[in-house]
This record gives structure tokens, sequence and C-alpha cells, in this order.
């Protein structure tokens, strides 16, 4: 964007001699000229009247000085709105994740962001992984931390950045069989009651897998979206359920399956076609950082 043509007319205009004007723009004098002529030229109108003593604005430049110094400051308040977004002093991030994601891995994350760039607005939306991939490809969230891999329909409009190796294990009420145990294999749980993810989400579908492989007969006995609302109902012995060991707290015993860990990969999502916001660009590099 050349605006030197505009800022040289305003100085022209200002102290009314083209010589004078290129100094104080540390310009040659034909530079300065040459910019004229050309804005002249493109206008189809003369800007100045040639004087012994100098230059003076014609009627068109009285008018078009006024329009120029509008723009120009327009345009100057641009810039400084672009670089406040780009140094977020303002801006917004929004994104999305399942119940893990968002009860346990993204709040200190978020919470670091926030004390860095408190200007900057945070929208958070928990999720299941198909929903959120679809949101971040319709443009309603910047980015979203998802359970891979994606279905093909989804990945299309997506960049899936690899991010870390999620485990679940299995947490049993006071008095369970396996309460002393630090390992269970499925056979363990055949004909037991558990308290497990929603049907259809991305760690209950990795769950369903495993125990249709493994044989094991098991009765849900709920199906919930929250992972402190699992922890509580085994906590009472409903049953007993699965989470990933970042929703234990300190001193909770989960037990890895001893037939195979049950893992899942977490990955990053963004829109392969659009270049991610500053904010969303400085929290994807924070989000790598703490892998």
């Amino acid at each position: 964007m050349d605006m030197a043509p505009l800022e040289s007319f305003l100085v022209v205009a200002r102290v009314g001699n083209v010589t004078r004007a290129a100094a104080e723009l540390g310009l040659t004098q034909p530079a300065v000229s040459n910019q004229l002529a050309r804005l002249e030229g493109e206008l189809g109108q003369a800007l100045f009247d040639r004087t012994p003593r100098g230059v003076a604005l014609t009627a068109a430049g009285e008018l078009f000085r006024g329009h120029v110094e509008d723009a120009l400051a327009a345009l100057g308040r641009g810039r400084q709105a672009l670089d406040a977004l780009a140094g977020l002093e303002v801006g917004t991030l929004s994104i999305g994740g399942g119940a893990t994601a968002t009860t346990y891995l993204l709040p200190p994350l978020l919470g670091a962001f926030h004390a860095d760039h408190p200007a900057v607005r945070i929208f958070v939306r928990e999720q299941g992984s198909a929903a959120v991939a679809a949101a971040v490809g319709a443009g309603e969230l910047d980015l979203g931390i998802v359970t891979l891999p994606l279905g093909g329909a989804e990945r299309a409009r997506l960049r899936v950045i690899p991010w870390l190796q999620d485990e679940l294990v299995l947490i049993v009420p006071p008095g369970h069989p396996l309460e002393r145990r630090r390992t269970f294999r499925w056979r363990d749980l055949d004909g037991g009651d558990l308290v497990l993810f929603e049907a259809g989400s991305a760690v209950r579908g990795v769950i369903d897998d495993e125990v249709a492989r493994a044989g094991v007969r098991v009765e849900t006995v709920m199906e919930l979206r929250s992972i402190e609302s699992i922890k509580q109902m085994v906590a009472q012995g409903i049953g007993a359920g699965f989470v990933s060991p970042f929703a234990l707290a300190r001193g909770q015993r989960g037990r890895r399956c001893a037939d195979g860990a049950l893992r899942r990969d977490l990955g990053l999502v963004v829109r392969a076609d659009r270049a991610p916001s500053p904010a969303a660009r400085a929290f994807l590099a924070l989000l790598r950082r703490r892998r």
C-alpha cells in the first residue's frame, strides 16, 4: 500500500513549496514532482497552481486535501489496530475440546495465556471430537482439541497437528475386588457394572471396541458427559468407570489394563485454508511447548 504520493501531497500543500517539502520528506525535488504529476494524472485534475514563489492549491486540491487527511488518519488508525491485534492487545480466542481437555488440560494453559494477554477475550466450548472438528471447519472455533483419528469428511477442511497421548485407566468403588490392584484384565470386569461416557463419544468408542474385542459382558448402568460426574458415581458404588489419568486427584489410583493399554491420541485442529489469528497462533505455540 503506497501512501507516499498522498503524504507528499499534504506536505507540499502545507509548506507551499516542492523543494522545501522534498527536504522535509527526505526525498529529491524531482521525486516529489513526479509523485504529484502521477497523482494529478490518476485524478485527471490539477491539484496545484504553480506560482513564482512556489505552489498553491487549486479548488480541486483544496477539496481533495480534506479527503486525503481523513483517509490517512483512518489508515493510521487501521495500522494501529492491526499492530494491537498482532501484539495481542486485542482479539479473541475460541477453543473447543472434550471433557478431559476442557476440565483438566486447558485451564492451566488458558490461565497462563490470559496472564500474558489479558486483553484477548477467550471462549471455550465443551463438545465431542466430531462436533469440535465440525465447528472448526465451519469457522465457529479457532482451534480444537480432538481424539484422533478423525473421519475423512471431518479432516477435509482441517490441518491436524498431533499433540499428546492420553490413556484411559479404570477407577473402582470402595470395596471393589480390584480396589488394591494396580492393573486389571478385561475378564475381571465380566458381568460387572460400568459408569461410562455417553454413547457416540470418541472415548466411549475406545472402551466399547476393547470390550467387544475382549468378548466380556458388562452392564452400562450410566452414560454421562462429565468426568467429575463419573468419578462421583463410582465413588458412590454405582459401578466402575474409565477416566484419563489427568482427571485423577493426588493420591487417587487408576488401574492400567494389563491386556493392553487403552491409549488415545489427542490432536489440535485448525482450518487448513485459513491462517490462524494472532491469538490462535500464539496459543498453538503455547500448546506445542506444553506437550
